[in-house]
């Protein structure tokens, strides 16, 4: 076996590829101990590149700031690097969004206890039920108990880091923007639209008081329902834009067009004690419910039923042992709040929906989203029933009734001042159509204006999709009783007596 010859005609640049064709072909693997290098020799330009450079350059700083790139017009051309000086740094363009965020340790410094761990071992030891371990429960300001100096109590958490100080929010103020007469179903209403400084939102009042379309008053005359920001004089208004917002008084017509005038600074009545206090409800918008029809819940019924139930005239015993009792239209209003969805909004309601179907109830499907079971306020009622001088405190107002199945409402409407003379059941309307006897509960002579009578028309005409009609199905029983077991809601669990 012949060893490898020794190729001496290649040129010096060639050296190399011959002694790896050798280590490829030779019949004998020989074993060289250094190899000439096979690549070219480095740029000269790239060298001096790199030893003007530091480690605070980068390739896009070289790409930029050192060669002058085809792609840059104002350097197209340039290649006279004795003349090149790069870009002016001093005159970049800064992001727009700069993050002020702290890195999250800077912000658990002040959560978590002095040189203490996110996770240190020893917190896993303490018992997790006591709730002095947890940060207190939100809730809503309006069921917040007072302090005796009417200010709200802090609650501290157990941490012992600084406690980032909340600047206290504004007292509530609602203004009402328009006003309009809407005919419904059930008689005449007006339409109050309400701006605020706690959203953006527009809350709306429907007012019932037809008394202040008649030109005659009869011989009993319940105080009118009118908005005090309504009626006031704006700013650099004429009488004709008071007309247009309306801050008019009695039927608006070609013929007839008085502007009310600026309300008092008391603005009190002599209360009638026959005439019971108004009939109020604060309803919360349901699209689905009200809009498309949807028998998951009753809320389309419910506003209708509102509308229907403070729409009902009023009959005024006699003073006089042979007068005739007095009969006068209804009177209240319906505070319609843009909370959809118990206050989680619509995108989040949907997806409850489903997780509903998938066996979940509706209190179960909010937390799943990481929403509380119910996160709505009734401050801005609180101020529009103020506004509307419905519900004042003091011992000569007439207060307000409720029309409500919630404790929860009552009681904030209580801690915002208000004067709640009576809670008026809401029961609904298939409940009553499969509890007859209801109707019966009174004597005959005098019939509950709360109960749909056998001579009611179950198809009659109403406000909202679901009309007159009644909801049923096996989703509102189960929406129904969510709300008396795990809610609070006052009503009997009827649904389990049929199934007995």
């Amino acid at each position: 076996m012949s060893c490898p010859t020794e190729h001496t005609h290649f040129s010096p640049c060639e050296q190399s590829d011959a002694a790896l064709l050798d280590i490829l072909t030779a019949p004998v693997k020989p074993n060289p101990k250094v190899f000439a290098r096979r690549d070219a020799a480095l740029d000269p330009l790239l060298i001096a590149a790199a030893a003007a450079s530091g480690p605070q350059v980068t390739r896009n700083h070289y790409h930029h700031d050192f060669f002058p790139g085809v792609m840059m017009p104002k350097h197209e051309g340039s290649y006279d690097w004795t003349k090149f000086t790069g870009d002016d740094k001093s005159q970049r363009k800064r992001f727009t969004y700069v993050s002020r965020q702290a890195p999250r340790r800077q912000r658990l410094r002040d959560l978590l206890p002095e040189q203490g761990k996110e996770n240190n071992p020893l917190d896993c030891e303490k018992d997790l039920t006591k709730s002095s371990d947890f940060p207190a429960k939100k809730r809503r300001s309006s069921l917040v108990n007072p302090t005796s100096d009417g200010k709200q109590r802090t609650t501290v958490s157990s941490f012992s880091g600084p406690v980032p100080v909340v600047p206290p929010l504004p007292p509530v103020e609602v203004k009402c923007m328009a006003r309009t007469r809407i005919p419904t179903p059930h008689g005449p209403a007006f339409l109050h639209l309400y701006h605020n400084n706690r959203d953006t939102k527009e809350h709306l009042a429907i007012v019932i008081d037809p008394a202040q379309l008649s030109d005659s008053p009869g011989p009993v005359v319940a105080p009118s329902i009118r908005s005090r920001t309504l009626d006031a004089v704006w700013e650099g208004e004429t009488e004709m834009d008071r007309i247009t917002r309306g801050a008019y008084v009695g039927r608006l017509s070609a013929a007839s067009q008085r502007v009310s005038e600026p309300p008092s600074a008391s603005r009190k009545h002599d209360i009638n004690p026959a005439i019971p206090s108004p009939l109020i409800r604060i309803h919360s918008e349901c699209f689905t419910g009200e809009t498309v029809g949807s028998m998951r819940c009753d809320c389309g019924e419910q506003l209708d039923e509102a509308i229907r139930q403070i729409s009902l005239p009023i009959t005024i015993p006699s003073t006089s042992t042979h007068g005739r009792p007095t009969v006068i239209p209804g009177r209240g209003a319906v505070v319609y709040l843009r909370q959809e969805g118990r206050g989680i909004g619509l995108l989040s309601k949907i997806r409850a929906y489903n997780l509903q179907d998938l066996g979940h109830d509706t209190v179960t499907a909010n937390l799943m989203l990481g929403h509380q079971a119910d996160e709505r306020g009734y401050e801005i009622a609180g101020a529009i029933l103020r506004d509307l001088g419905l519900g004042e405190a003091g011992s000569d107002s007439e207060g307000v009734r409720v029309l409500t199945n919630n404790p929860d409402k009552v009681e904030a409407l209580q801690k915002e001042g208000l004067r709640v003379a009576e809670r008026v059941p809401m029961i609904p309307r298939s409940w009553q159509k499969r509890h007859p006897e209801l109707v019966n509960k009174k004597p005959m002579t005098e019939l509950n204006p709360y109960i749909m009578q056998p001579g009611d028309e179950p198809d009659a005409a109403g406000v909202t999709m679901i009309g007159g009609k009644a909801v049923y199905g096996n989703d509102l029983d189960k929406y129904l009783r969510t709300k008396v077991v795990k809610m609070g809601h006052i009503l009997p669990l009827w649904m389990e007596e049929e199934h007995a």
